[in-house]
């Protein structure tokens, strides 16, 4: 398991929203992003919550929440920030990724 936090990183809004989540679930608190081909933009992001850290995750720690992503996803939104934002059209956890060249009106997808 690497640590890179550096690399990827978890805000305290989004740690609290997985810590509730994942309290309500029973489950631990660990989210997984993922990138799979597809959506508006060529990529999209994929959130899901893990049973476990796998060898080659990348994570990032805050206030007891960990954020995974696979070494396969981490070439594309390494330097990232996941966010929980609450806005008029509704709440959603948010990925700021300094790599996408562009993005799409829902945000969850984007292009390299």
């Amino acid at each position: 398991m690497a640590t890179l936090a550096p690399e990827i990183a978890l805000t305290p809004s989004a740690a609290a929203r997985v810590a509730m989540i994942a309290g309500k679930q029973g489950k631990p608190p660990i989210l997984r992003l993922s990138v799979d081909g597809g959506g508006c933009s060529g990529f999209q992001y994929k959130f899901g919550f893990a049973d476990s850290v796998a060898a080659d995750d990348a994570v990032a720690e805050q206030d007891g929440v960990r954020l995974v992503v696979d070494s396969i996803s981490l070439d594309l939104v390494r330097g990232a920030a996941v966010d929980y934002v609450e806005e008029l059209g509704g709440a959603a956890f948010k990925v700021t990724n300094p790599q996408a060249a562009s993005g799409c009106g829902c945000g969850s997808s984007f292009s390299v």
